[in-house]
């Protein structure tokens, strides 16, 4: 019983100290921030497949960037493409924009989308290259705050999604699953130095790039954020994050959707990540308030404790929630609680079989290829501190 008290005290104790670290971060740094000086042109990559929710207001967005000089190329696979259509008429309508539509794919990977962006990638005007899908929505200091991270120690700079505007019960669960939890913990990891990508938006510079073996590097593992991780740490620079992610409008959610897609997210984590996968069973209430549910059935504790517990449990995460405005009312709640249930079932899933579906395709965790991986460590192993280097002159160049 001994063991079971003090799992669910650390366990408590973790839950709040990362939200505490995370809340006093983000104050820390916005009295702080500052926007980087002077501001170089760059290129923006926003790849499309199909329509959405929100697909309009969110690439429309692309449009409104406060950033004195940036082109925007949309990618898209097949011209007829539902998407491409809105596109013309995006670009139509804001003429004073540079702005193509690139159609077609460099089948070079097990990612469809490298496949569709790397065409972008080669026609980018620019060296300072943003990459954001199409269901976020760019507020309109994106490239600053992106820039903003960007130091001599760094080889890339990205944001996770914050599910925001949920309409139903699946998207307050896909939004709990985005905000306080996967974001939460991807904002402490880079407040503590050890960020990961994320694909959804990311910074990079063409350069840097260039010089640790190209574009192409981002297909070696079937996530181009994994990929880029590895690449970027293999280097010996660090992958950043922006203080405050940038908003997924969600709409409708189905739940079962919601599902597939973690469990894609898990599957290619454990894939690419094995070690750092294996502490994620310990995530979530689900097994804290299993102990405190036994204490308390035992008679060690009162039966008042699980739900002392609980409530302690999620009052850190909503405060957490509020603090970055993230959904935050009541339906928020349950959401969270189911999330939690079902965290040591995505973990068991995860182990078994390795097949999902991404945007219609089928693809498979098994497409990773760890031989060539190994290989890429140790060949920018061997210029990694050329790396570094090329890393300050960017920073240097920017600033002079």
């Amino acid at each position: 019983m001994t063991l079971l008290i003090w799992f669910a005290a650390l366990a408590l104790f973790a839950q709040l100290a990362s939200i505490a670290f995370v809340i006093a971060v983000k104050q820390r740094h916005r009295k702080r921030e500052s926007h980087p000086a002077p501001r170089p042109p760059v290129t923006l990559i926003r790849p499309i497949c199909g329509l959405e929710n929100n697909l309009e207001r969110c690439l429309a967005s692309s449009f409104k960037l406060d950033w004195p000089a940036y082109e925007i190329l949309f990618c898209v696979a097949k011209a007829d493409d539902p998407a491409a259509a809105l596109v013309r008429r995006l670009m139509a309508e804001h003429p004073h924009i540079a702005a193509r539509l690139l159609v077609g794919e460099d089948l070079f990977s097990a990612n469809p989308k490298m496949n569709n962006v790397v065409k972008g990638w080669r026609s980018a005007r620019h060296d300072w290259i943003v990459m954001t899908d199409s269901n976020v929505l760019m507020p309109s200091d994106t490239i600053d705050r992106m820039m903003a991270r960007w130091d001599g120690e760094t080889g890339l700079v990205c944001s996770p999604p914050a599910g925001t505007e949920p309409e139903n019960f699946g998207a307050h669960l896909e939004s709990a699953w985005l905000d306080s939890f996967q974001a939460r913990w991807q904002l402490f990891a880079d407040a503590a130095g050890f960020g990961f990508a994320q694909g959804k938006s990311m910074l990079f510079s063409r350069q840097l790039i260039t010089h640790l073996g190209g574009f192409e590097r981002l297909g070696e593992e079937v996530a181009e954020d994994a990929a880029a991780t590895i690449l970027i740490r293999s280097a010996g620079l660090n992958v950043r994050l922006v203080h405050e992610p940038f908003p997924q409008p969600l709409g409708e959610r189905d739940i079962a959707a919601v599902w597939k897609r973690q469990l894609r997210w898990a599957r290619l984590r454990r894939a690419s990540f094995p070690l750092y996968f294996l502490p994620e069973i310990f995530t979530g209430a689900a097994l804290p308030m299993a102990a405190m549910i036994t204490l308390a059935a035992t008679g060690t504790l009162p039966l008042a404790a699980p739900f002392v517990y609980l409530a302690a449990w999620y009052a850190g995460e909503l405060m957490l929630a509020r603090a970055y405005g993230w959904p935050s009312g009541w339906r928020i709640l349950p959401a969270m609680l189911i999330r939690d249930l079902l965290l040591p079932a995505l973990f068991v899933t995860a182990w078994f079989g390795s097949g999902f579906e991404w945007r219609g395709n089928a693809m498979t965790v098994a497409d990773n290829d760890n031989g060539r991986t190994a290989r890429i460590r140790q060949a920018v192993a061997r210029t990694r501190d050329k790396a570094r280097e090329k890393a300050r002159a960017l920073v240097a160049a920017r600033t002079h």
